[in-house]
């Protein structure tokens, strides 16, 4: 587990190879580090740009609010199952509320320490 800090939100605790995967998207490494007030509009900007190739309802295998069958009755959203594959960009979103909240107060963000 990698445990993020920051004076201006509480932990955010994520599975190593996630985190490994997200922090080499900014060129930083999941041992320990920190990232600065300064640099977290760059880090937005790479976490947010990162893609999304589980966007559309048919790949997440949930129907839409208004698909319809052959018949004209509505079909009714399928649960998400456990072992659906989720996006890098959609692991990444906790730790961009953390990052958003931390710019606003100021406070940098650490990890490993």
């Amino acid at each position: 587990m990698v445990k993020f800090k920051s004076q201006a939100t509480g932990d955010l605790l994520m599975i190593q190879v996630h985190a490994r995967a997200l922090l080499s998207q900014i060129g930083k490494s999941d041992d320990k580090g920190i990232i600065e007030v300064a640099d977290m509009p760059k880090v937005l900007l790479a976490l947010k740009g990162l893609p999304d190739e589980l966007a559309s309802d048919e790949s997440s295998g949930i129907a839409g609010l208004g698909d319809f069958d052959a018949e004209g009755v509505q079909i009714e959203a399928q649960p998400a199952f456990a072992d659906e594959p989720i996006s890098l960009r959609k692991r990444a979103v906790p730790l961009i509320k953390m990052i958003e909240r931390a710019m606003a107060a100021n406070k940098p963000i650490v990890w490993g320490v």
